[in-house]
């Protein structure tokens, strides 16, 4: 697993990215090496082939209210993913091999057809022709993309892809430790990631940016922000603590998106909160804070954009719960009482 606090890994992620396809990393995560191309042929076939999802998980859809968030929608599915698969409590390789790949072909269909009705459009098919991002692109939209928007949206899946002992990946693999099935697993993972605090920052990056509204508040709202003590989301990590490695790289496509939409705004505004952010109280942005803004160009309603991430992080999520099946033991942390002291037990009728 690709350790967040060691040094030789830095940037490692970003470099990953500008070379390879989404599908390259996905591979890596599952079997440990990046593929040849035959390799990547045959992982890509299989992948192709699981992306259709049942008539009756298409129809639990019609039952969500509309008022649902997107992740609930993403959790609930992944547990009818999991009444649906009979092998679904296997925990030998080969098992967590196809569920694994079945996972990540399916979450896309499911998330884009949960996009999809919510604006009272019916879903599209997945295309076996289009590689992974494309085909996403085309179910929720209906067209794929200019190529440069391929790129930039699948450097943000390498980049969200694998991360660490987060508290979501952590969520999962505790869950995995009971021995539980992967889809429980993946499902436990899916509510952690949900919190504002965790993959939620990324809405709340472009609900931040919204609020804004223009380059000349920028630096005015963030300086109040400061002032009033306020948590602004999209900045600050509790391992990268001198600055999020894999910013950079995600900075360099989010501007290719300014690049291909014209729109500088967001990416004006960004700036001006960095550097005054940086400048006043020395902390850096996260991946979170150019990830919102570079799918909000690319058309995404700011709801899909921690779903988004899921269809990432199933690849690491997954890696984490074989790796800790394969020598399994129960998490089970210990607490420490620091509450009232052993108090007697008074009858009912005594406790006035």
């Amino acid at each position: 697993m690709m350790s967040a606090d060691t040094e030789i890994h830095k940037g490692l992620e970003g470099v990953l990215a500008d070379q390879c396809i989404f599908e390259e990393v996905a591979y890596l995560l599952q079997f440990g090496e990046l593929p040849g191309k035959k390799e990547l042929d045959v992982f890509a076939k299989q992948e192709r082939k699981q992306r259709p999802i049942s008539k009756d998980l298409l129809s639990v859809f019609g039952y969500f209210p509309p008022s649902a968030h997107p992740m609930d929608a993403l959790q609930t599915a992944v547990s009818f993913l999991g009444m649906e698969d009979t092998d679904g409590w296997n925990h030998d390789e080969t098992s967590l091999d196809k569920m694994t790949t079945k996972l990540l072909a399916k979450l896309p269909t499911v998330l884009a057809a949960v996009y999809r009705s919510r604006k009272g459009e019916k879903p599209i098919a997945p295309d076996a022709n289009l590689c992974f991002s494309e085909n996403f692109f085309h179910m929720c939209f209906g067209k794929v993309p200019d190529p440069a928007t391929i790129k930039v949206f699948d450097v943000s899946l390498t980049l969200y892809a694998e991360h660490s002992f987060n508290a979501s990946t952590f969520t999962g693999r505790v869950i995995s430790s009971t021995l539980s099935d992967i889809y429980s697993a993946v499902s436990g993972a899916i509510g952690a990631l949900k919190g504002p605090l965790h993959g939620g920052a990324n809405e709340e990056v472009m609900h931040l940016l919204i609020e804004i509204g223009e380059p000349a508040r920028a630096k005015a709202w963030m300086l109040k922000a400061l002032e009033e003590k306020r948590k602004v989301m999209g900045f600050g990590h509790r391992v990268y603590l001198s600055g999020d490695s894999r910013v950079p790289t995600m900075k360099k496509y989010m501007l290719k998106m300014v690049e291909q939409t014209g729109n500088k705004k967001w990416a004006e505004i960004s700036e001006i909160l960095e550097q005054t952010m940086i400048r006043e109280k020395g902390i850096y942005p996260n991946l979170d804070f150019p990830a919102g803004p570079a799918y909000y160009m690319m058309g995404f309603d700011i709801d899909i954009f921690t779903p988004i991430f899921v269809i990432s992080r199933i690849t690491g999520w997954c890696a984490h719960i074989k790796e800790q099946l394969a020598a399994n033991r129960l998490i089970r942390p210990l607490c420490h009482y620091v509450g009232h002291a052993q108090r007697p037990v008074t009858p009912l009728e005594n406790r006035g």
